[in-house]
């Protein structure tokens, strides 16, 4: 197939662009290298995919130079696009809410009109748990997002969501809509707990806890990449939710976390505005109709991840 990943450069778009070209897919990859982490993070992480294989790149913000943008997606002709470009972040989303407008929901809308307009076939969008918003600790199921958010990042991936569906309708595209559940491995976001907790552990620095009550379905990298492809893959359309299915609370995080650094020390602070309670995937759709079915284990997904950070994130 031909495939282009927007947002591939980022972290779980390089994990998947990685698991494309060994694939023997032809692909693209669409970047702007935002700012919202080190650009030059995510320079790393390109290389570390054009190390795999042949990736045709283009440095673009999706907000700018449509016309430019156009011409390539005709010229490339693509069977496939995974629109994973976005700014994250539930914190940061509440100081510059605009930002989520333009880059979670406008560049969506032009993705779709000129995958649409250049003959794509499908779509998959990556979404998050973050549309479910606050949560009963029972299992999240598709159906069960009613728009009741809590953060402008969740707003701004509902109303993605739905603009996606519009533009299925109006241009035939095959859609399909991936909730991911809290990703976590190597190349992990630097603001993301683990990546974070990690990285002050390393440095001898105290945890900051925003709430012993949280709990959070954590998903390994590779079984989201694993979901992705099956999706990329499936004649199947629909919106499916790509998680773990078993949340792990902070107390069973920070005991994990003290196994690989004994010397751990954490205190509780307040909540932070935005984040829910608990997240929990219900994962039956993604496995009868995709075949998911998550194999890493938080236990070892977290000694992967501590293993890769010591060896490859230098302490200065």
């Amino acid at each position: 197939m031909k495939i282009i990943v927007t947002g591939g450069a980022g972290f779980i778009g390089s994990h998947l662009s990685k698991k494309l070209i060994e694939e023997k897919h032809e692909l693209m990859i669409i970047d702007s290298f935002h700012p919202y982490y080190s650009p030059e993070r995510k320079r790393r992480q390109l290389s570390s995919v054009q190390e795999k294989g042949p990736v045709s790149f283009l440095h673009k913000d999706l907000l700018e130079d449509e016309g430019e943008l156009q011409e390539v997606f005709q010229q490339f002709k693509a069977d496939c696009v995974v629109h994973l470009a976005a700014i994250p972040g539930v914190s940061h989303s509440l100081h510059v809410p605009n930002e989520y407008v333009d880059y979670d929901i406008k560049a969506t809308i032009n993705t779709l009109r000129m995958a649409g307009e250049s003959g794509v076939r499908k779509f998959v969008f990556a979404s998050s748990s973050s549309v479910y918003g606050n949560t009963d600790n029972t299992p999240s199921r598709e159906e069960d997002a009613t728009g009741a958010v809590v953060s402008p990042y969740a707003a701004a991936k509902y109303s993605a969501e739905s603009f996606c569906k519009a533009y299925a309708s109006i241009y035939g595209l095959e859609m399909t809509i991936l909730r991911f559940f809290t990703v976590y491995g190597p190349w992990g976001r630097p603001d993301m707990a683990i990546y974070s907790f990690i990285r002050k552990l390393m440095e001898g620095q105290e945890l900051p806890i925003y709430g012993l009550e949280n709990k959070r379905d954590y998903t390994y990298i590779d079984d989201i990449v694993d979901g992705t492809y099956r999706a990329i893959r499936s004649e199947e359309s629909g919106t499916f939710n790509l998680g773990n299915g078993t949340p792990i609370s902070m107390e069973s995080l920070i005991h994990e976390l003290g196994r690989h650094f004994p010397s751990l020390e954490a205190f509780v602070t307040d909540r932070r505005v935005g984040d829910v309670t608990s997240t929990c995937a219900d994962i039956t759709k993604a496995k009868e109709v995709l075949g998911y079915s998550p194999s890493v284990s938080f236990e070892e997904g977290m000694k992967r991840t501590v293993q890769w950070m010591k060896e490859h994130e230098q302490i200065i």
